[in-house]
């Protein structure tokens, strides 16, 4: 069963999921989720804790919103899915060895970021998401979703 843990640089992977430019108007806080995204982001660049980034439908939605520096991230990947959880994104954590947690942040909170974490987490890895780096259009969705 996996249970909440410590986590290491060596063992934990980043995934942005959707921080597109369309969300912007429709997200709730959505600058301010953009802003702690890119904190996330530069401590894992320092650290060197590989970053997986999504992005839903981009013809239709648009790319990552210029804020978020995709610079050094492992995999930038269009998904049409909610969860993250793609054939791609399962080869690339393959080849990061130890992988034992991932922390995730991005929109919408009560669909990808919950498909994804659950995903995951039925993988057997940990999953953290990070509560002021998530949000959905309705604060009630986004409070029922990380129950």
């Amino acid at each position: 069963m996996t249970t909440l843990g410590n986590l290491t640089p060596s063992s934990t992977v980043f995934f942005c999921c959707d921080m597109q430019e369309r969300f912007r108007p429709a997200i709730k806080y959505f600058g301010d989720i953009i802003s702690v995204g890119q904190r996330l982001l530069q401590g894992a660049r320092l650290l060197g804790i590989p970053v997986i980034i999504t992005e839903q439908y981009p013809k239709g939605l648009g790319s990552t919103v210029q804020e978020i520096d995709l610079t050094g991230a492992k995999l930038v990947l269009p998904k049409t899915k909610f969860s993250m959880v793609l054939p791609e994104v399962e080869a690339a954590l393959a080849e990061i060895p130890g992988v034992r947690s991932v922390i995730l942040f991005g929109v919408e909170t009560h669909v990808c970021i919950q498909q994804t974490a659950l995903e995951l987490i039925g993988r057997g890895l940990e999953v953290h998401i990070v509560a002021d780096a998530t949000s959905s259009r309705s604060m009630m969705d986004r409070m029922f979703a990380l129950e």
